[in-house]
Formats: C-alpha cells, structure tokens, sequence
C-alpha cells in the first residue's frame, strides 16, 4: 500500500482529498475558461498574496506566528508557487496572443517552464541521494531532515527517479505547435503532441518526486493535484494538459501557502505513506514529524545520523518498498514513451521537437478539433 488509510483519521483524509481534487478541478475552470477569471487566479490572487507575505515577514498578520512564516518559509514553497504561476501567465499570453504571446520564438516557452521545473525536482532528488551517501556511505536508504520539515528517506530510488526525469524532459515533442481553442472565449492553450503518451511518463515520475521528496505532502500535492488535470484534459479539455497542471499547481501552491495546518494538523491533515512503517499505528501524525524534523534542521543536523536516531525514537520503521518500486515505474515508463517518440520521428523522418510525431492518434486528433484553423 501506497499510503497508510487505516486509521481512525482514514475517512477524513479520503474526505479531504475529495475537496482538494474537487477544488482544483473547479478553480481550474475559474481560471481558464474567461481573461477575467485568468486574471482574477493568476495575476490578482498572486499579487495580494505577494503583499501578504511581505507584511507577515516584518511582523504583521501575527508575524514569525503567521502560518505562512511558521510552515511554509522554505525557499522551495515560494519558488514553485512563482515559478507555476510564471507559467500560467505565460499560457495565457500565448492562448489570447498578449504582447511577446504573438512571437512564435515564445512558443519556446512552455517547454522551457516545464523543462525547468523538472530539472528543479531532479536537483533535489540527487540532494536526497548524497544526503543519504554522506550518511551511510552507500545508497542503501538513510533518513534526513529537509529545511520543509519533512523527514526524508533517501537511496537509489532518487538516483533512479532523477534519471527518469531527466529523460522526461526529452519526451515533450512538437515543441512549437501550439494552438489556440477556437471557442468563443479562446479558453485553452492547446498542445496537442502532449498526448497521454507523455501525461502518463510525467505523472508517475513526478508522483514519486513527491512521494520520495515530500512525503508528508503526498497524499495531496503528489496524487489529488496530478490527477485533476489528467481528469479535465480525459472527459472535457483535450490538448490542454499542460495549461491544467500549470493552473493547479499554482494554485494549490497559493493555497498551502496560506493554510498549511489543512495538510499538516487539521482533521484533513495528509496519509502517510508507507515508508514511515508503523507511523499511523502508533499515533504518530503529519504534524509530529513536520515538528521534530524542522526542530532537527533548525540545529543544523538534518543531514546527519540523528535523523534516523529520531526516527526510530518515534517508534518508526523506514519502509521503502514501495518508493523502489514506483521509481523503477517510472524509469521504465519514461524510457517506453522515449522509444515510441523516436520510432515514430524515425517513421516520419521529422526532428520530434520542431515537428508533430504524435499526427494520428486519437489524442492528437481530438485536441486538433478543439483548436483554431
């Protein structure tokens, strides 16, 4: 099992997943379907909570008490929050052709963004690989604390997780089509070469980023959040995948910022995954981890043996079997989606960045009827 819902606790946490998966799939829609809705989520929200955060650093809104500053201070927080909404801007300009949106070398862009991203979350999977070598001197498995408050167990899965992002990045093809939807209020940035061919590879690769890289987080930001875009892009929004999960990412990324005792200490707080063996069956919770590993950072000994010393105080047993499993997953799922591109550019004789490769298939097709002549 991926994550421990046997608890007393087991129905609110299915509960709370519900209201995350229902609640992005609703803001997505907000935030794609007019420009006054884009502009509302992902320009208006951003600012006011820029000003927020601002202002809770030099002492109002409760100051070093404020949720925000308390839980979610990590640089990590902040960057993926702009990074993502960057991305969301930028689809925008590119779908209702704003300014440098109308340039066809911004159709660069979204590969870019994303490109970056991946890159960001392999970078930290290679840094809970090394932390775990400096520890045991292998990568055979050893727990550390990160500077989010989350106890880590880093080993091989990471080194192969890493490689499978990276390979990832490689499988984004037809890089510069992208459309524009012919509906009346031009809703979507359209990527129709984005079919599930590469949804699936990313989705599992980047369910285990999260899974090996922020566990305690998972159970939301790795399962409910990935989800919702591959939903709306299956039943209603074909070829828009890519603008869904910058939209979600963004703004669940808003949200955990500004309330993280949902995922941390609410009666929604997150499952947590099985590689805190007996965890859940001894009472530990989110919130007793999240204190003692950012307690153990703070001192300026994350990286060190304590952490599995604190660990096995709480009664804690790493099990790993599932982060090997789903990282082997993921390598090989990336690496079956790379053979087919390369197949398929060698068939057709094209480069598969400058060209379409995925003409043809039934995800292609349908987004290429939802997009503008």
């Amino acid at each position: 099992m991926l994550f421990q819902l046997y608890s007393d606790h087991a129905s609110m946490q299915l509960i709370g997943w519900v209201l995350v998966f229902v609640g992005l799939i609703l803001m997505n829609e907000i935030g794609r379907r007019t420009k006054a809705g884009g502009m509302l989520v992902f320009v208006v929200i951003p600012c006011i909570l820029t000003v927020y955060f601002i202002l809770a650093h030099v002492g109002m809104f409760g100051g070093k008490a404020n949720p925000t500053v308390a839980f979610m201070d990590g640089w990590f927080h902040y960057f993926k929050l702009y990074a993502a909404d960057i991305g969301c801007v930028g689809f925008m300009m590119i779908k209702y052709k704003w300014g440098i949106g109308k340039e066809k070398w911004f159709k660069w862009f979204p590969w870019f963004i994303v490109a970056a991203n991946i890159m960001i979350a392999n970078v930290s999977d290679m840094e809970s690989a090394l932390a775990a070598f400096s520890i045991t001197g292998n990568l055979s498995g050893a727990w550390w604390a990160s500077n989010e408050g989350v106890f880590i167990y880093g080993g091989w899965w990471n080194v192969v997780n890493a490689l499978a992002g990276l390979i990832n990045i490689f499988c984004m093809t037809g890089c510069i089509h992208l459309y524009t939807s012919k509906d009346k209020n031009h809703a979507d940035m359209l990527w129709p070469d984005m079919t599930i061919w590469f949804i699936l590879a990313y989705d599992v690769w980047n369910f285990e980023y999260t899974y090996l890289n922020l566990p305690t987080h998972s159970w939301y930001c790795g399962v409910a959040l990935l989800l919702a875009p591959t939903f709306a892009n299956a039943f209603w929004n074909k070829g828009a995948w890519i603008q869904n999960r910058a939209n979600t990412l963004a703004i669940w990324c808003m949200w955990a910022q500004v309330v993280p005792a949902f995922q941390l200490s609410s009666r929604f707080a997150a499952a947590l995954p099985s590689v805190y063996g007996g965890a859940t069956a001894n009472g530990i919770t989110t919130m007793d981890l999240y204190a003692k590993a950012i307690e153990l950072y703070n001192s300026g000994a994350g990286k060190t043996a304590q952490a599995g010393q604190i660990i096995e105080s709480m009664g804690i047993t790493a099990n790993p079997t599932a982060q090997g499993v789903v990282a082997i997953l993921a390598i090989a799922i990336n690496v079956v989606c790379m053979t087919e591109i390369i197949k398929r550019s060698i068939k057709l004789g094209k480069n598969p960045y400058a060209n379409e490769v995925f003409v043809g298939t039934k995800d292609f097709d349908l987004a290429m009827e939802r997009a503008e002549a």
